[in-house]
Formats: C-alpha cells, structure tokens, sequence
C-alpha cells in the first residue's frame, strides 16, 4: 500500500509523491492521469514568471517537469522528498547538464547551492501545515527580487474525499494565498482563480457525487473538453472562482 505522504511530496497537477510497493504514485493508483491540455495550460500561465534559474518543489513523477525541461531554462532544478521520485528524475535527465535533482522537504532548510531566480510549486502548499514558514523557507533560496509562483486548490467549498486521500490540509481562496505570502513577508504580484468550470465539474463529482478518486473516462472527458473551453473563456473574462488559484509572489529586494 501507498506510504504517507511527504508533506510536500506532489507531482504537478496534484499527484502525490508518495509510492507504494510497486512504485507507483498515490494519485497513479488512485487513478490519475497526466492529462495533457490541462499541464500546458497551466504551464502557458505560469511560463512568463519564470527566470533563467528556476527551482520547481514537489517535481514528483516530473509531469510538470517536462514543461520546464521543453522551456530551455540555464538551471533547473528538480526536487521531491520521495526516493522513487528522485531516482526516476535522475534517471530521466541524467545526461542533461542543466538540470540538477535534490531532495527539498518543507518546511526546511532548501539546500541546492547558488539561489534561483524562480521557484515554481504546483499543487504543493495544501499539502505543507506550516504553509507560511513553508513559503520563508523557499524565499531563502530565491535571489532577491525574485519569484516564487504557486499553482494550489482552491475554495474549501471544494474540499472532499479526494483531498484527504492525498493529504491537502486546505484549499485556497486569492484572499487566504495572498495571506500566506504576506505572512512570510512577501509581496503578491499577480493573484487569480484559474478554472471556472473545471472547479464546477470538481464540485458536482467530489463534492455532490461523492467521487473519491480520478475516473479515467472522466479525466479524458474533462481535459478534452472542459478544459478547452474553460481556457478559451477565461481569455475573455476573470473568472470569480475557479478550480486552483494561480498566485505569483516576489521575494524582497
């Protein structure tokens, strides 16, 4: 059976890192998928925050990763807690100068040597109880000036079986994101709901259908259709809720 989770241990898009005897990951065996359309998206929004030297936490089976591997950054490094997760990325990128693999828990001294420019943590705050320290630890290792951008759940409205499953301690709304930065002594630069109707399909399967788990069927349906409608839409208007919170934090100078 899948171990307890790190409590950052998350691939993008909200696997958990946490592995069981066979090696796969939590969400693996609860059903998750990659889903595609919805990783570029995210990777599109967050992709002009980035720096030359970017730090992604919580790497887990690297679905994320790639994204920022396709990007052509001068440093990256890739991090997790779980040693399954850490060998398969060094297994993956081991004759790729540019990307580095280190083991980062939070809270935590993060120990990768020069600071980056960028960090970039993807469905990894929920799972860190600590969340502002969490957020100090990681502003420790960005240069001044720099950014940290977070991709988490959001509205506790939300939260259901699934969320417990893999270990959340909470969704987000932009105002109780905006208080953990604040609280760790950041500046918010950009704070948004992302994911109107991914976040109504959430709460008619979780929280009203009681699912538990990812429906392969369901994961196709919503990445090749409700995602591509809600990202067309959004380009139009700021939606006032959303499925996940897209916040973009910058590090004292």
């Amino acid at each position: 059976m899948a171990s307890k989770p790190a409590p950052h241990g998350v691939t993008a898009g909200g696997e958990t890192s946490a592995v069981d005897d066979s090696g796969f990951t939590r969400e693996n065996c609860l059903g998750g998928t990659a889903a595609p359309r919805y990783r570029q998206w995210e990777f599109d929004l967050v992709a002009p925050y980035l720096g030359r030297a970017v730090l992604e936490v919580g790497s887990g089976m690297g679905y994320f990763s790639e994204k920022l591997v396709e990007s052509a950054r001068d440093r990256l490094v890739l991090s997790d807690t779980e040693p399954f997760c850490l060998d398969r990325l060094r297994a993956l990128y081991a004759d790729n100068p540019r990307i580095e693999v280190a083991e980062v828990g939070l809270p935590g001294t993060v120990e990768i040597g020069e600071p980056v420019e960028t960090v970039v943590a993807m469905n990894v705050l929920e799972h860190v109880e600590d969340d502002v320290q969490g957020l100090r630890d990681l502003a420790a290792a960005v240069v001044p000036g720099g950014r940290i951008v977070l991709w988490v759940p959001a509205y506790m409205q939300l939260y259901g079986e699934f969320d417990r499953k893999v270990g959340h301690f909470r969704r987000y709304t932009p105002r109780t994101i905006r208080a953990a930065v604040e609280g760790a002594g950041l500046t918010v630069r950009r704070v948004r709901p992302v994911n109107f109707l991914g976040g109504i399909a959430w709460w008619m399967a979780v929280r009203r259908g009681g699912v538990g788990a990812p429906n392969p069927k369901l994961v196709w349906a919503y990445d090749n259709i409700v995602v591509p409608t809600s990202r067309t839409a959004e380009r139009a208007i700021r939606p006032p809720f959303g499925q996940s919170v897209l916040c973009v934090a910058e590090v004292p100078r």
